[in-house]
């Protein structure tokens, strides 16, 4: 159902030191107890990532290609334990973008017509679920918000937060309540206002209005009505899915994101689920694709024909390890 949706140059060999944590001002450590997030029983696992492209029109030249990893969050460690990568790769190496998205990239000179390359990374995870909280009554709005959380308090693709149907919803069912029963309360909201069905994306706004969903409807709602409101939230991406998360601060002022699961059994301020991490946030800007943000960072890859050869042929490779 789920959308499939510094350059210098480094040897192919990296090492878990090359994964760069994302930025500490936006990310805060789940804690063991009190008003904060708590991670549950982890679950080791492996991921690949990678891709296969070939010349099958006729050579190729300058292909260069970008595909979002796993990164590490409070609740997600990750090394590289494995790299399976052809002769024709110049280079292969990381980036970490401003928003904490975790990118491969790939650069092949060149590609023979008839041939193909391959870049594939296996990398070990371990994952922790996240218990709910075991006091929740001083968790509050932040009432001034950090420069980094902005982004998650306005409007972004299919996250229609300041439309008047949406901001009326979420006004007229919080009205009066305030911190953590204001969110349990859009989250109940959502889920009784749009059922869950499979479909093709279309956002806060149509999903409301015409009252069916699935994960991504669901999640772009909860995550609308929240902004509407002030709170800051965003999309947590994983393999096959997505979920939100939402932004309180607690009686010392220091802040914490909560997941929930806005489709499927209910679970609010935790997450059981175990599923790779692949990214977090819902408006992104990519250098290589400058104009409009994007929903999701997904794959890139552009190159050019030889003597009138094709375009790139490639398989992108996302799947358990």
């Amino acid at each position: 159902m789920m959308i499939a949706r510094m350059i210098v140059a480094v040897s192919v060999a990296l090492t878990a030191a090359a994964m760069v944590t994302p930025a500490s001002a936006q990310f805060v450590d789940a804690g063991t107890a009190g008003s904060g997030p708590r991670l549950g029983e982890a679950r080791p696992q492996r991921f690949r990532v990678g891709m296969v492209v070939g010349a099958a029109g006729g050579s190729l030249r300058d292909i260069y290609a970008t595909m979002p990893v796993p990164g590490e969050w409070p609740e997600q460690q990750v090394r590289v334990v494995e790299e399976d990568v052809s002769p024709d790769v110049r280079s292969l190496r990381y980036r970490t973008l401003p928003t904490g998205v975790s990118q491969m990239i790939v650069e092949i000179p060149s590609l023979r017509a008839g041939t193909k390359a391959k870049a594939i990374v296996t990398f070990e995870l371990t994952r922790a679920a996240i218990l709910a909280p075991e006091e929740t009554s001083e968790l509050l709005i932040p009432a001034k918000p950090d420069r980094d959380l902005r982004i998650f308090l306005g409007p972004s693709p299919y996250i229609e937060s300041r439309h008047p149907k949406i901001k009326e919803l979420a006004k007229s069912a919080t009205d009066g309540l305030d911190g953590w029963a204001k969110v349990e309360k859009i989250y109940d909201t959502v889920r009784e206002a749009v059922e869950y069905r499979n479909g093709d994306l279309k956002g806060a706004a149509r999903a409301l209005a015409d009252g069916w969903g699935d994960c991504e409807e669901l999640t772009c709602l909860f995550i609308a009505m929240c902004r509407s409101e002030g709170i800051p939230a965003r999309t947590v991406w994983v393999e096959g899915h997505c979920y939100p998360e939402f932004y309180l601060a607690d009686a010392a002022g220091a802040g914490h994101w909560f997941p929930c699961q806005a489709a499927g059994t209910r679970a609010f301020g935790e997450m059981p689920d175990q599923l790779p991490i692949l990214q977090k946030g819902d408006n992104f800007r990519d250098s290589d694709r400058p104009g409009k943000p994007l929903r999701y960072m997904s794959e890139f890859i552009r190159g050019s024909a030889v003597n009138g050869g094709g375009a790139p042929q490639v398989e992108w490779i996302r799947e358990p390890g």
